[in-house]
């Protein structure tokens, strides 16, 4: 009877967190792009607001959402002149706002954040430390749930929300390409003591502007796409990592990051290079055994190496939960597992220098 029981409990368990991810995945469909479009004009991480979106308000779901659209839980505050309803919190029948539809509370919640003092060290921070927004927020008075960030946190990572604050920094970076683009445009036409050259300088994927330039100078063609990676020191899986550029000596990064070169090339896992044949993700410290994410979908051109580089997880742990080879490349769409045993091997193409074979499954 005992067995029955803690059966029935356990089949109950998986089914509740299947529809609670379910719920979880129709949340973020339905409010990422405003959760970017709110990146790109208040600073507050994409990450961040859909995880705090989640919670307070329950994927949508709690009284005071349902009622209100409020999806974060602010209270009325004394300067609030909008429209109120009271609803039962720390105290009962506490004044909250009231929103006309969904994009509205979430631009409120950004200048809310944006406009009051107490928050103000958080824009210091980098918009992909999740980490240190998630215990800042707590810092700062947003909850008075003493596992505030430790929630968030775990929302943030069982979605892999911070692809979307990536996500809206590459948006933020090719418009700004554009409209630098642009400028030059209209400043061409004014400098007209020599007749211009028309040249066609690519901004964007599968974009071309035209800029009619005065001097005769050629103009590179190379298409370079806006990298989704912040300047400077980011974290990755909770390990410190940079973006280097193409040309970049390994050598010149280890002394500038006071780290040997061997263990500079350990951490990421490399053979012994010097100058990088192109832009890439070099880490500062050791990578975890355990990625942010259940498993990663393989997309075109990937290898082993750039997914782990992608993940912050080490080749290791990858290649023992997977049962593969560091040799082989995973075919596209394939699932490789980043924090236990894939459920089956995942196809991969063993490549050699006679011939190329499909294997798995």
């Amino acid at each position: 009877m005992k067995r029955i029981i803690f059966l029935v409990t356990i089949s109950f368990l998986q089914l509740n967190s299947f529809a609670q991810k379910e719920k979880g995945e129709a949340y973020i469909a339905k409010y990422k792009d405003l959760a970017m479009a709110e990146m790109q004009r208040s600073g507050v991480p994409a990450a961040i607001t859909l995880a705090q979106g989640i919670l307070e308000s329950k994927y949508g779901e709690s009284d005071l959402c349902i009622q209100s659209n409020n999806h974060f839980g602010i209270k009325c505050k004394p300067e609030w002149t909008g429209d109120k309803v009271y609803h039962d919190d720390d105290a009962k029948h506490e004044c909250f706002r009231s929103y006309p539809d969904a994009a509205a509370s979430f631009r409120d919640h950004s200048d809310f954040l944006r406009n009051r003092p107490y928050y103000t060290d958080l824009f210091k921070l980098d918009p992909t430390d999740f980490e240190g927004w998630a215990y800042g927020l707590k810092k700062a008075g947003y909850a008075t749930e003493k596992d505030y960030p430790q929630k968030l946190l775990k929302v943030i990572n069982d979605y892999n929300l911070n692809q979307y604050s990536l996500l809206a920094l590459q948006k933020q970076n090719n418009k700004s390409n554009i409209a630098v683009a642009e400028k030059t445009k209209q400043s061409s036409f004014v400098a007209n003591e020599i007749k211009p050259a028309r040249k066609i300088v690519p901004v964007q994927e599968n974009e071309e502007v035209e800029i009619l330039t005065k001097q005769s100078t050629p103009v590179s063609s190379k298409e370079k796409k806006a990298s989704v990676y912040p300047d400077g020191i980011f974290t990755i899986n909770h390990s410190k990592v940079i973006l280097a550029k193409e040309g970049t000596s390994l050598l010149a990064l280890a002394n500038q990051y006071n780290i040997s070169l061997s263990h500079l090339l350990a951490f990421n896992e490399m053979d012994e290079v010097d100058i990088l044949p192109s832009d890439s993700l070099i880490f500062l410290e050791k990578k975890l055994k355990k990625g942010a994410v259940d498993f990663h979908v393989t997309q075109a051109d990937e290898t082993l190496h750039s997914i782990c580089q992608k993940e912050g997880v080490r080749m290791d742990a990858i290649l023992q939960y997977n049962k593969i080879q560091a040799t082989m490349q995973p075919v596209t769409g394939e699932k490789i597992y980043l924090r236990a045993p894939a459920p089956f091997i995942p196809k991969t193409i063993v490549i050699n220098n006679f011939s190329a074979s499909v294997s798995g499954k």
